[in-house]
């Protein structure tokens, strides 16, 4: 390995030379595990940065859904704003109709005024008339007096006559009172209802008063309108510059994304050649591993212990009040029963390993390691997801290419979830599962730099 013979050298040069040539490859070799630490180092890195640039894209989407939010809630204002206007406006134009309402009603009361005062003089008029009757009626009465006899009967009428002009009068007198109690009623009214000049009545003191009022209504409107304008404009900027920023942030994670899976590649690369690079020996247990629960997994098929439909069971179940939510197959109480044997030992491997776990091709975990597999404390969503990672579908980006990785061995640099805004960055190595030619799932078994 790592022996380059230069051209035009025979075999037997090369036989003599062959002391130098391994301790070249010693030093090509140790320049190569060198240059897979630093990449290392480099994919650390590239993880973080893309974390990094993974919390910002959170912060610049949270902030796009809070100017949408925003702009929602402008043109909400703005319609109510525009509503305020039109209804200041018919507020206005409803004073002034009242007021020429009160103008209409103003003469119809001073038209009644006279009407009244036509019917006090008719009144006084026949007062007059009732006086005048009795004094004939007195007249004729002492007439028939000294009539004697002869003159009785006319007496006798010249009585009821003069009582009657006495109610009449006394009537007439009624009317002229009440008129005149009226009239001044409708006197104080009409003032009312009248606008004059420097000393308006309460009436119209009243109206004037809504009209500003309105006005001033109408005028604040008006302003808040021309700042909400302003407002939007500066919404609208903010929006396009939270635009601009995640697409921006989107070029920037594409980016390390691409410089990650680089690193990734090639420390894949260097470790398939055969050199045994820092990551070997996890590489080696979690195919080790993987190799183990395929075994068992082939054990129980072939024992009846389980069905091959139920062990590939995708029907995901979700569990009632679970946060984050939490699923349920038809090959749990196998894993649960089959799988910590093989999980639990590989932990015992290296004080780096973190977990071992064996995924399904959707990145479920029915079984996860027993410190990870403690029951959820309900309203407690930071802790459960930091100690309640079992019977969870994870399939983010390192979850599902474990999951789904066919390849001997798949190497992985990314930021662990603890819950909280915690997160520890981990390296994984993941290895295949296969059942009976079937591809299960993979063994994902992560540790520390």
């Amino acid at each position: 390995m790592f022996r380059w013979p230069k051209a035009g050298v025979s075999a037997s040069a090369q036989t003599v030379r062959e002391e130098p040539v391994r301790r070249d490859d010693s030093a090509a070799l140790n320049v190569v595990k060198k240059l897979s630490r630093s990449i290392s180092t480099v994919g650390k890195d590239a993880a973080e940065v893309r974390g990094a640039l993974e919390d910002t894209q959170r912060v610049v989407q949270a902030q796009g859904q809070a100017m949408q939010a925003l702009a929602q809630q402008l043109d909400q204002i703005s319609q109510a704003q525009a509503a305020i206007a039109t209804a200041t406006a018919q507020s206005s134009a409803a004073v002034q109709r009242a007021r020429g309402a009160l103008g209409v009603v103003g003469g119809e009361v001073v038209g009644m005024a006279s009407t009244l005062a036509q019917v006090s003089e008719a009144a006084a008029e026949i007062t007059k008339i009732s006086l005048q009757t009795r004094l004939v009626a007195f007249n004729a009465a002492v007439e028939a007096k000294h009539a004697g006899d002869a003159g009785r009967g006319f007496a006798v009428v010249a009585e009821a006559v003069k009582a009657l002009a006495g109610q009449v009068e006394a009537s007439s007198k009624a009317i002229v009172s009440a008129i005149a109690t009226l009239q001044t009623r409708i006197d104080r009214f009409s003032d009312e209802l009248t606008e004059k000049g420097a000393k308006p009545s309460q009436i119209h003191a009243a109206f004037h008063e809504v009209e500003e009022d309105v006005q001033r209504i109408a005028a604040s409107a008006a302003h808040s309108g021309q700042q909400m304008q302003l407002l939007n404009e500066h919404a609208h900027e903010l929006g396009r510059e939270v635009t601009d920023a995640s697409q921006s942030l989107k070029v920037a994670f594409d980016g390390s994304d691409r410089f990650l899976r680089m690193s990734e590649d090639l420390i894949e690369q260097i470790a398939e050649s055969g050199v045994e690079v820092d990551d070997m020996p996890f590489i080696r247990a979690a195919q080790a591993a993987a190799g183990e629960i395929s075994a068992l997994l082939e054990a129980a098929l072939r024992d009846g212990q389980i069905s091959e439909a139920d062990l590939f069971d995708e029907n995901y179940r979700p569990i009632a009040d679970t946060n984050p939510q939490q699923h349920t197959t038809r090959f749990c109480q196998l894993s649960d029963r089959l799988f910590p044997g093989v999980q639990e030992k590989t932990l015992g491997f290296s004080d780096k390993i973190v977990f071992c776990i064996a995924a399904d091709r959707n990145g479920y975990i029915a079984t996860h390691n027993r410190t990870y597999c403690q029951p959820q404390r309900p309203g407690d969503t930071v802790w459960n997801t930091a100690h309640s990672r079992y019977r969870r579908i994870f399939n983010d980006r390192t979850g599902l290419a474990s999951a789904r990785n066919a390849r001997p061995f798949l190497l992985q640099t990314y930021r662990r979830d603890m819950g909280g805004g915690r997160f520890v960055l981990l390296k994984e190595a993941a290895a295949p599962i296969m059942v009976k030619g079937r591809h299960w799932g993979g063994l994902r078994l992560a540790f520390n730099f």
